[in-house]
């Protein structure tokens, strides 16, 4: 279910479907502020439904259901745009996360987006960096999920390093704490699988260098609660109170029995998997203290919500970098974007497209249509699909990848049919962005500034009318001959294109 912008926003709202909870937040928007009007969050524990063979349990499937119809009663009559609804690991994680998708989206009324780690990571740097004060110096961020950590050194409001693995309080706690016991073996099996999975970023961190630690999840504010209630610390996270609570939970023995201050009891369960990651962080990135910081990814969600109604979308430097680094000739991006945007304008209504991002997405498809040409010229179509699908683009959904990189790849010669028809009802107007990009494309097959015509299109269910000024095919006959072999082309996948 792609989304839309709503004009003139006074009420934003963001849901952030994680491996262990979910949350929403509830603000107002005053230009670039916003203020926090709402604060939900319930224990799902989504992470813990997903079975060997990555397919989510109808049990917690219903978990996640019940909780989001709360926090529907919040967001009903808000309009298309002023909510944005994330899913991470679990959703990524899960081969069936589509069937929960759609029940979700029924419920909210909204689109659920599932994102990459790195397109968290830099939301959740974003919420963090509004929230604490902008001090020049840089700041190493880290976040432990349910099912993944998040690591990202910034400075200011720029992150520089995003990272993210496959480890968390969740899926740890499954793999090593199942029954509830915690004995120093299985404490160092969660320790040691933590270490290695560090083993692929610690140097890169390192390299960077950081000012101060910062901790952005419940994990981190829990055990720093733990260590301020021993009369360790000030809420902080610090070398010493690890080691303390650290014997403290050997001596106790059983999550059950974890009575430390400032724990809630839903909890308790993944409590010592979160210390066993928590520690293998301070020890491979050589910590002393890390602070915790209440703004994390739902902030993140806000202010990037924000920044796209307020012309500081990042999703418009993300493509500019990608055209930059793959040498893309951007005269002839813009005039394809140009016709594409224009031709959208004519059919829209008729092709039922008014509604959604679908236009957002013919534009962005049209800047980037040629990156694959920076591989090999045979085949770029194909080149560049597979490098919008597989890049960590920052402010993109991986639902909108795969849809951009679908239209690259079907921007030229052979369609691929079945690739639309597993979308449904979606595929069918993606297809229909198909047909308007090969378009743009085709009235712009000659590179260059010439003047071209104007020409008037109409659109049914299935089919194009092209019109042309009277005369002009017969004297340009390589534009007329490229429209003979679309039309062709197009017929395979039951499409009229009309010519005249």
């Amino acid at each position: 279910m792609p989304h839309t912008l709503a004009k003139n926003l006074s009420l934003i709202a963001a849901i952030d479907l994680g491996s262990n909870s979910f949350h929403m937040v509830v603000a107002k928007a005053h230009h670039t502020e916003i203020r926090i009007l709402e604060r939900l969050g319930e224990k799902v524990q989504l992470a813990a439904g997903i079975d060997e063979a990555r397919m989510l349990s109808e049990e917690a499937m219903v978990r996640g259901l019940e909780c989001l119809k709360r926090f529907a009663q919040l967001i009903n009559g808000m309009p298309a745009g002023a909510v944005r609804i994330v899913g991470t690991n679990a959703l990524r994680e899960a081969r069936n996360r589509n069937e929960f998708i759609q029940r979700a989206e029924a419920i909210l009324g909204h689109p659920v987006e599932v994102i990459s780690g790195r397109e968290e990571a830099r939301l959740i740097y974003l919420g963090v960096s509004h929230t604490l004060a902008d001090t020049p110096g840089k700041r190493l961020v880290a976040d432990i999920g349910g099912g993944s950590t998040e690591f990202i050194i910034g400075q200011r409001f720029e992150p520089l390093l995003r990272e993210s693995l496959q480890m968390g309080c969740v899926s740890f706690t499954q793999r090593y704490f199942r029954d509830g016991k915690i004995t120093p073996a299985r404490y160092a099996q969660a320790y040691t699988a933590a270490r290695l999975e560090l083993m692929s970023i610690e140097n890169a961190l390192h390299r960077l260098t950081w000012d101060e630690a910062i901790g952005s999840s419940g994990t981190i504010r829990a055990i720093g609660a733990a260590i301020k209630a021993a009369g360790l610390g000030n809420g902080e996270v610090n070398a010493d109170g690890l080691a303390w609570v650290k014997r403290k939970l050997f001596k106790l023995g059983e999550t059950d029995k974890i009575d430390f201050d400032g724990v809630k009891p839903d909890r308790r369960a993944i409590f010592p998997a979160g210390m066993a990651i928590l520690e293998a962080i301070f020890d491979a990135l050589e910590l002393q203290r890390m602070d915790h910081c209440d703004g994390a990814l739902r902030e993140g969600v806000l202010f990037d919500l924000l920044g796209r109604h307020h012309h500081e979308d990042v999703r418009e430097r993300t493509l500019n970098s990608l055209m930059e680094r793959y040498h893309v000739d951007q005269g002839q991006a813009a005039r394809v974007e140009r016709k594409a945007l224009h031709a959208f304008d004519q059919v829209a209504k008729a092709w039922g497209l008014e509604e959604g991002n679908w236009r957002d997405l013919l534009g962005w498809a049209a800047k980037i249509h040629e990156i694959g040409l920076d591989i090999a010229h045979y085949h770029y179509h194909k080149h560049g699909a597979y490098l919008i699908e597989h890049s960590d683009l920052s402010g993109f959904s991986r639902e909108d990848q795969q849809m951009m990189a679908l239209l690259v790849r079907g921007h030229r010669r052979n369609i691929p049919k079945d690739k639309f028809a597993e979308l449904g009802d979606e595929g069918v107007k993606l297809l229909r962005l198909c047909v308007l990009l090969r378009f743009a494309i085709l009235f712009h097959h000659i590179r260059g500034t010439q003047q071209m015509p104007k020409v008037q299109l109409q659109a049914a269910d299935n089919s194009l009318d092209v019109a042309f000024p009277a005369g002009w095919l017969e004297q340009n006959q390589l534009t007329q001959a490229d429209f003979a072999n679309e039309a062709e082309w197009l017929a395979r996948v039951n499409f009229v294109l009309s010519v005249r």
